[in-house]
């Protein structure tokens, strides 16, 4: 890979108000972490536009928050078409999303997508459940299923872009 280009990441959910952005921030800060901000470039959206232009949902805020990510500039938006060749992973929370994203995708395109825990060391295999219907409980399992997603792909990053891995801390919040 030239060493100049910036690898590109999207997370996606259905909203865009809870778990991908979650995801971003949390991301964001393992790559900052990893001295990896210059290198990578990290962005979110929604299969569905339900949520366009609206901010994370407050409950994902503070339960970020309480960890230690900042989510409040973020604004969701919906997948196009057009982010499959943009960019590099498109990386999906759930079975149901993934689906829609392999409809949404162009053939040449559709080996980028994948799970977003398939990078967890604890939960792969496993989908990111949607915790808006549930209680706090829900946004704090996102986010320990969140982090340990994130640390693996961090790893992954490291080993595709050539550079010597940086041990990864984990912020206690």
């Amino acid at each position: 890979m030239n060493p100049a280009r910036k690898y590109h990441i999207l997370l996606v959910c259905m909203g865009n108000i809870c778990r991908s952005p979650t995801a971003e921030g949390v991301l964001r800060r393992r790559l900052q972490d990893a001295g990896l901000m210059h290198r990578v470039i990290v962005d979110s959206a929604g299969t569905h536009g339900y949520h366009v232009g609206s901010p994370p949902d407050r409950r994902a805020q503070e339960a970020a928050a309480r960890r230690g990510y900042d989510l409040s500039r973020l604004i969701a938006r919906q997948v196009g078409e057009q982010d499959c060749s943009d960019f590099d992973l498109v990386l999906a929370m759930d079975w149901d999303n993934l689906g829609h994203l392999e409809r949404l995708c162009p053939p040449q395109h559709r080996h980028k997508l994948r799970l977003f825990l398939s990078f967890s060391r604890r939960y792969a295999g496993q989908e990111v459940p949607d915790p808006y219907y549930g209680g706090r409980e829900g946004f704090e399992r996102v986010l320990d299923m969140v982090e340990d997603a994130a640390d693996g792909l961090v790893e992954f990053l490291q080993r595709e872009l050539g550079l010597k891995p940086h041990a990864v801390t984990v912020s206690d919040g």
